[in-house]
């Protein structure tokens, strides 16, 4: 979907694809004609952004393969879809039973990141659409904070400075512009918006920015306006953002509550669980480590790392940080110009639901995946943009 700023520039709205996760191409064409397309049928779109999700079998086949490439192509155009950004977080197994820490591996200390980072920027080069002159790719942000010393942080610069050089490289070759961001997330190097200044810094290259999740803005008690005045007084560039929600809990202490959170506390992906105190943040690595006995302090409100459908914020005593969201939306394209173009929701949690709010079948997700995309299209159309055909 896309949108006229007021200045003039156009905003692009996706829905992640990592939803619907495929290990091979033959599994992203299926989820195009399975998933992608019906959800544009029910918006009554024409054209239909979508943040294409490749693990590493399928970005191999696509970089090595033109002739593969351009049937993929095709295969867009052929369904009313368009992809300018990735979603090259996940390497590979994010549809396993379970992704737990597994998602942070490899890291920008395994070479392997960086080839597969670059692979995909060549893949998207070559299906951003011909109207479409610059591509935005998010990526893990350095490492899960654990075995991460001054070596390893040191191979992770040296090889986002060498990503940034092969990025130049690929814009003289092909006149398209693609531009990585590091999503900063709880339990990571990098877990606040703050946290990416100083690595981003220290690249010093406009090709590497950040990609600002709201689900974890939130879960880590950010400040949307603060955070984001602070990136732009950094000049560290917003390339990129998913419009994402968190668990709340208001009330932890009570029993209520943590039955009800309870119920989120499943096997499949971490659920990183903060609470902010006079003292500072504290956490967990998942929501039953937080549940269990004294581990996290219930004196003031909860949030976990659970990517809640924005449309249909969980039942009471628990509800969603969509609040947080909108007031980041706000300020990253409210302005007079917007600090990103490229926007994208990312519900990936969709089958990790309590069972009773999982979708029934693939036409549920597709109604569901619709109304999310409609709620962020009307926050984007209250601040002033418009929607384009």
């Amino acid at each position: 979907m896309r949108f006229r700023h007021p200045d003039g520039s156009t905003v692009h709205l996706a829905y992640c694809t990592n939803v619907h996760p495929a290990e091979t191409l033959d599994g992203v064409l299926a989820q195009l004609r399975d998933h992608c397309e019906p959800v544009r049928r029910r918006l009554g779109r024409d054209r239909l952004g979508i943040g294409l999700w490749l693990a590493k079998d399928a970005a191999r086949a696509l970089v090595t393969d033109p002739a593969a490439l351009r049937g993929l192509r095709c295969e867009l155009e052929r369904r009313g879809l368009e992809v300018v950004t990735l979603n090259g977080f996940p390497y590979e197994g994010f549809g396993a039973e379970e992704v737990k820490y597994r998602v942070y591996r490899p890291d920008w200390a395994d070479p392997e990141r960086l080839e597969h980072t670059a692979a995909l920027a060549r893949v998207l080069a070559g299906l951003l659409p011909d109207d479409v002159t610059e591509g935005s790719i998010s990526t893990l942000p350095l490492a899960w904070r654990t075995a991460y010393d001054d070596e390893r942080a040191e191979t992770a610069r040296t090889a986002l400075c060498t990503l940034a050089e092969r990025l130049d490289a690929l814009e003289e070759l092909t006149g398209r512009s693609v531009r990585v961001a590091l999503e900063p997330e709880p339990g990571c190097v990098v877990e606040t918006t703050r946290d990416a200044i100083a690595p981003l810094t220290a690249v010093g290259r406009d090709r590497i920015g950040i990609c600002v999740d709201t689900c974890h803005l939130a879960t880590s008690f950010e400040d949307p306006g603060t955070a984001l005045d602070d990136l732009v007084r950094a000049g560290v560039p917003v390339v990129k953002s998913q419009l994402s929600a968190a668990l709340h809990a208001e009330q932890p202490h009570l029993p209520e509550v943590r039955e009800a959170l309870a119920a989120f506390a499943e096997p499949r992906f971490l659920h990183q669980t903060r609470i902010a105190t006079a003292a500072g943040l504290h956490g967990t690595d998942d929501l039953d480590e937080a549940l269990a006995g004294d581990a996290l302090p219930d004196t003031g409100p909860w949030r976990s790392h659970f990517h809640v459908p924005l449309h249909a914020a969980p039942a009471a005593p628990l509800t969603s940080t969509l609040p947080v969201l909108t007031s980041a939306l706000t300020r990253l394209v409210g302005g007079r110009h917007p600090l990103t173009r490229h926007l994208e929701v990312e519900t990936y949690t969709w089958q990790a639901l309590p069972p009773e709010l999982r979708p029934r079948g693939r036409a549920q997700l597709a109604d569901g995946i619709a109304a999310e995309l409609t709620l962020a299209r009307d926050l984007l159309t209250d601040l002033g943009l418009k929607e384009l055909p």
